[in-house]
């Protein structure tokens, strides 16, 4: 398994899953997004729909709308519970955090050639002591980061499909961002665009 360290902390595995790998998750997801459907996540207090579309996986999942961010136990719009995440997407974790303790969500962003992130850090957990772990399925995102404060310098490197990086320690708290996504770029998905899915532990272990 071959790595490159991008900053402290911010490790990238590139093409972590192999085309065979890639397919399987991909089936995966489509089975969870039939029982959770992709919806789109609104700003806090503005209202305005984010770009990419998403659903979550595992005990909690991710939800922003005009309340705020928070992590819940159930989809914002059906109200079932989040299907549990694949032993995949598990055994992912096991191998690239170095953490001691399962994750408590999966967020599944989908963006549309089109759909962008702007630069935010992941702060809404109460474990900052355990990593983020990031796997990329279909077309290339080219992915901006930089450090803790905003107004630090930043790099960018180009998320193929497979490839996985991971924040932990120093860069965990870094301000990270897609600043787009170059269709075309892979066969994975038939209807072009890009699946990511970040895996957190939110709440502290007992």
């Amino acid at each position: 398994m071959s790595l490159l360290t991008l900053a402290p902390g911010l490790t990238y595995y590139p093409d972590y899953l192999d085309r065979p790998a890639q397919e399987r998750l991909l089936q995966a997801l489509r089975e969870i997004t039939k029982a959770a459907p992709l919806f789109t996540p609104r700003m806090p207090r503005t209202g305005k729909p984010f770009s990419v579309r998403m659903t979550n996986c595992g005990r909690l999942g991710w939800v922003s709308d005009v309340q705020g961010y928070r992590y819940q136990p159930t989809h914002p719009e059906t109200g079932g519970p989040w299907p549990p995440m694949p032993e995949q997407v598990l055994r992912a974790w096991e191998a690239l955090s170095g953490y001691p303790h399962p994750p408590d969500a999966c967020l599944i962003n989908f963006y549309e050639p089109t759909a962008r992130m702007g630069l935010h850090q992941d702060k809404d957990e109460d474990a900052f002591d355990a990593p983020v772990v990031s796997l990329s399925l279909g077309d290339t995102a080219l992915f901006r980061y930089g450090g803790v404060e905003r107004k630090d310098p930043t790099r960018s490197v180009r998320l193929r499909s497979g490839d996985a990086i991971v924040f932990g320690g120093p860069a965990r708290l870094i301000h990270h961002g897609v600043d787009r996504v170059m269709p075309g770029s892979s066969d994975l998905l038939p209807q072009a665009g890009r699946l990511n899915l970040t895996l957190r532990k939110v709440e502290k272990p007992l």
